[in-house]
């Protein structure tokens, strides 16, 4: 689900940074997807079921209220440093990159690259894949690849894209597009085990990576 919202008063944030938002006392922190230039701040929400939180965002209605802390926290930022950046994410994990996507072409920059490797169990979970998408088509500095990890199953019918856990196929795109250590950082956004594993992966290899853990709730 998209989650849009009007703050108040000023809320200022750097693109991958999160704000923590909350509903009868249960807060939760969540990475903006806007850009800073935009008018609302953006959310995406992956529905949990028996989480604390997420249950009553899904029910919310326009012009319903939600408490949000009134600062951005977090790391998860762009280098200028390198080059390029080499994004691995699941899921909701996205939304950080596409606020850092939208400032970076918001400002006109074409000085790095971004390699967006987004994966998901079935295809109706790559959101914003359509903006990417047309990004990738439009641009030379924007690469796409999603990929989905149970390809066979019927909620899949028709893929016709990537396939496998982006932990496990994303060594194989560092070949492909000759990506170094030292002009590539890497970011790894979504599921512990996941950033854990593209971790143990490059370690030796000599690659930075930036990481941002997504717990469910």
């Amino acid at each position: 689900m998209v989650l849009k919202i009007q703050p108040e008063i000023p809320f200022t944030f750097k693109p991958g940074q999160y704000c923590t938002i909350g509903i009868n006392g249960f807060e939760r922190p969540y990475s903006i997807v806007s850009s800073p230039h935009e008018d609302t701040i953006e959310l995406c929400l992956e529905l949990v079921n028996d989480g604390e939180l997420t249950p009553y965002l899904w029910g919310l209605k326009e012009g319903d209220f939600v408490s949000i802390r009134p600062r951005a926290k977090g790391v998860f930022t762009l280098d200028d440093n390198y080059k390029n950046y080499f994004m691995i994410v699941t899921v909701t994990g996205i939304a950080p990159i596409i606020s850092m996507v939208r400032n970076y072409l918001y400002n006109n920059r074409n000085s790095h690259k971004f390699y967006i490797l987004h994966g998901a169990s079935y295809k109706s979970e790559l959101i914003y894949s359509h903006e990417l998408e047309s990004l990738a088509r439009e641009r030379d500095d924007v690469f796409y690849i999603p990929s989905v990890s149970r390809p066979n199953e019927k909620n899949n019918n028709g893929w016709l894209g990537e396939k496998g856990r982006v932990n496990v196929i994303f060594e194989k795109y560092i070949r492909k597009f000759s990506l170094t250590p030292s002009n590539t950082l890497i970011y790894a956004c979504g599921h512990p085990k996941m950033i854990k594993d593209v971790k143990s992966r490059v370690h030796h290899k000599g690659y930075s990576v930036k990481e941002e853990k997504y717990w469910r709730g």
